[in-house]
């Protein structure tokens, strides 16, 4: 009887070694590296992504289940957009969950969007489950290759390329190639940083995992295993900042770093987190005395085993970033991100420190540590995202070149996606152009920001200001454009609408004429007796001038607030507004407690307020409100001509075309030039998904205001030709590519149907060859 022919051998597990080249490397799938590694293949590069895990995403993936949070936390239009935003704005189209707790709700439907992509993105591979062994220098200032070995696959990967970047989080292939690198806290003395401990030491924010709890409509019983922590004092989560809240999911403050070393006793850690995720879920089903009753019908429904990282590593880069920075939003010539995150330090030893996180214990809206932590948007440099005196290495997530103070704000998802997206960017052009990515910075900045800006992405400091795109050269006219006038009052906010004006408030009105004539306030006064309210009208700068005093006030008054209401107070402004024609002026109110500033039913685009927080500075008000205002005459903000203004979110203005809301779609913009240009890319940005974070979306969500209907056609001549339409839009950017290009001396872009605004709205058009 023959043998089989099966495979045999007598001296197996010697694993097989494939050999791969590559234009650039990125190692390390989160958020930053994902992003890294998609700029990079549509920027033109040969691009492979090694992951250690089954799955992208890192701490927001379905293993760890941490929300993508960033600067619009806490600032209103501050969302992060380009590669993160497509991915999370395709995410809430396509997931019946609601993620709207702070952890514990990513469900594997963001991991298939990613994995959506990265199949689909031209020029990119990717190895899942390897793991970065080793690197191969060519000499002491560049890497040849990173050493992978992939799990349960007995498989080497030596991967070749002439750019890398470090998203491992851990700073991994950084400290193999022998970068320069910092763990722990800096003393105050190294940096004057006003967050720094007085004493340096090796302290790092911890790790945590989360779980996820489910109503299942009947008593479900509890009983916790014998090697679980038991908690038994109440003060420890009501006095300390660690209130459980609501038992569906949770919680950030489940975390531990010291006595244990975060990057090696990692599995230590995994151990201890769920000894006490167990003992905080037997806490809330057995003895707190608010949430057991709450709790009785909810299960366990999942428990994390990936703890998720806050800190270790930090890679010392070409500049090296403190929390004077983003404090005094320092202006860089390299910016290519930005952060708006607080400098949100936890305690070393979390679960076993006094109190976790000193905003919490205080109270995030009104302590005096919000206070003076309270940042951004701030502008991010290139140069801390490439390793210092090394040729061919960069790093983006929360490995980059910062103290630990300044880790406290750029640490979080959003903003490393957006340092991520930029590395990969910087890395691609710097392979196209034929240099080393650490000249960058210096021979190439202008291009790398440009280029953000056509990707999606928005820079505080930057405007477009690309040559080839057609559309600057253009005329712009529309259908029709909103006027702003009433905001008037309703109950979409309701907690807005019921508060006080215990503190200073303020609410940004763009100027789109001349004068303003009038302003009136919609008012309640709880008293008895008529109050007095002090009124101010301030230029800013933007929509993210915090100043409380600004500078000297353009007009000032005492409102007389009846009692009742709530009614509209008017204020007789009479003042010449043609030198902010363009811009924003601030309306504050001062505080009297007896009164109340009732929020508008909607929000008006662009148009946000803030209140006093301390310190010197505001802070957005409730979830991004706009207050109950009206003006007269009513303001020209939201005309044609915004959509070449080369910003893509109010900022400075509003930065929007907006068509008039009582007039019927379809609604069109139209672009002309002097003589016909070849039109062969049509790339537009739209209006909608920037006010709040993700986690303020519900499941299945499209933006009222984005487009969901649009044909573009172009005029040869004297005859309107359909060279592309959109049907069920809901992304934020898209592209029209014709099939060949059209000589026309007009372009126009109709909205036909919206995703529930009555208005059409876009923010910019760019037009290339």
């Amino acid at each position: 009887m023959s043998v089989p022919e099966i495979a045999q051998g007598k001296t197996g597990g010697r694993p097989r070694t494939v050999e791969e080249h590559y234009e650039v490397v990125v190692c390390g799938g989160g958020l930053a590296g994902f992003c890294a590694a998609v700029a990079a293949a549509r920027h033109g590069a040969r691009v492979c992504l090694v992951q250690d895990r089954p799955v992208f995403g890192g701490n927001s993936s379905s293993e760890i289940r941490v929300p993508p949070q960033g600067a619009a936390s806490f600032h209103a239009y501050a969302r992060e957009t380009g590669i993160v935003s497509e991915l999370l704005i395709e995410e809430r189209a396509r997931n019946h969950e609601n993620p709207t707790f702070d952890n514990g709700y990513i469900n594997s439907v963001w991991d298939l969007v990613l994995y959506d992509m990265a199949v689909k993105t031209p020029g990119l591979s990717f190895r899942m489950n390897a793991t970065v062994t080793d690197v191969r220098m060519r000499d002491e200032r560049t890497v040849e290759a990173v050493i992978a070995r992939v799990g349960h696959a007995e498989t080497v990967l030596i991967l070749r390329a002439e750019t890398f970047i470090d998203c491992t989080g851990d700073g991994v292939v950084a400290a193999m190639a022998g970068c320069e690198w910092r763990m722990g806290t800096e003393s105050r003395d190294a940096f004057g940083e006003p967050h720094a401990p007085e004493l340096a030491s090796n302290a790092v924010m911890g790790s945590s995992i989360h779980f996820k709890a489910k109503d299942v409509g009947y008593p479900v019983p509890f009983t916790a295993p014998d090697w679980a922590v038991r908690y038994d004092d109440p003060d420890f989560f009501y006095k300390q900042g660690r209130w459980p809240g609501d038992p569906r999911s949770g919680y950030w403050w489940i975390e531990l770093s010291v006595p244990w070393h975060t990057i090696y006793d990692n599995e230590a850690l995994r151990h201890e987190l769920t000894r006490h995720v167990l003992g905080v879920w037997d806490w809330i089903k057995n003895r707190d005395p608010r949430l057991k009753q709450e709790a009785e019908t909810y299960a366990l429904d999942w428990i994390g085993q990936v703890p998720g990282k806050r800190e270790s590593r930090r890679i010392v880069g070409e500049y090296f970033m403190t929390e004077h920075d983003p404090l005094r939003k320092t202006m860089f010539p390299d910016e290519i991100a930005y952060g708006g995150w607080f400098i949100d330090l936890h305690e070393p030893g979390g679960l076993l420190a006094p109190y976790s996180e000193r905003s919490a214990k205080e109270g995030h809206d009104g302590g005096a540590y919000m206070a003076r932590s309270y940042v951004g948007p701030y502008g991010i440099p290139l140069r801390i995202l490439i390793a210092k005196e090394k040729r061919n290495l960069m790093m983006a997530g929360r490995n980059v070149s910062v103290t630990h103070a300044a880790l406290g704000t750029v640490r979080v998802m959003g903003t490393t996606a957006l340092m991520g997206q930029a590395a990969g960017t910087a890395a691609a052009l710097a392979v196209r152009s034929g240099i080393p990515v650490r000249e960058a910075p210096a021979r190439l900045v202008r291009e790398v920001q440009q280029a953000l800006l056509r990707s999606g992405c928005f820079l505080p400091n930057v405007v477009n200001e690309d040559a080839c795109d057609m559309a600057r050269s253009a005329d712009v006219r529309a259908s029709s454009e909103a006027l702003l006038s009433e905001c008037g009052p309703g109950a979409s906010d309701a907690a807005a609408a019921a508060e006080p004006l215990a503190k200073r408030r303020g609410q940004w009105i763009a100027v789109g004429a001349d004068r303003i004539e009038r302003l009136d306030v919609f008012l309640g006064n709880d008293s008895e007796e008529a109050q007095r309210v002090e009124a101010r009208l301030y230029a800013v700068r933007h929509v993210w001038d915090y100043r409380v005093e600004p500078g000297e006030p353009l007009a000032a008054a005492v409102l007389e607030v009846p009692p009742g209401g709530p009614g509209w107070v008017a204020w007789p402004v009479g003042l010449d507004t043609a030198a902010w024609k363009g811009s924003y002026v601030r309306l504050d109110l001062l505080a009297n407690p007896n009164v109340r500033w009732i929020a508008a039913g909607a929000v008006e685009p662009g148009h946000v307020s803030a209140s006093e927080l301390g310190n010197g500075q505001m802070r957005r008000f409730g979830q991004g409100a706009t207050m109950g205002f009206r003006i007269d005459p009513a303001q020209a903000c939201y005309g044609a001509g915004n959509v070449l203004s080369g910003v893509t979110r109010p900022c400075r203005s509003t930065n929007l075309w907006r068509s008039d809301p009582s007039l019927p779609l379809p609604q069109w913009l139209e672009l002309s030039w002097a003589e016909p240009v070849a039109i062969g890319l049509v790339e537009l940005t739209f209006a909608g998904n920037l006010l709040r974070d993700y986690r303020s979306y519900p499941a299945l969500y499209r933006d009222p205001q984005c487009p969901k209907d649009v044909a573009v056609e172009v005029c040869v001549d004297g005859s309107w030709i359909e060279v592309g339409k959109l049907i069920g839009n809901y992304q934020r950017r898209r592209i029209i590519a014709l099939e060949e290009p059209v000589q026309a001396g007009r372009l126009r872009v109709t909205v036909t149907a919206t995703n529930g605004d009555p208005s059409a709205a876009i923010y910019e058009i760019r037009c290339y060859r």
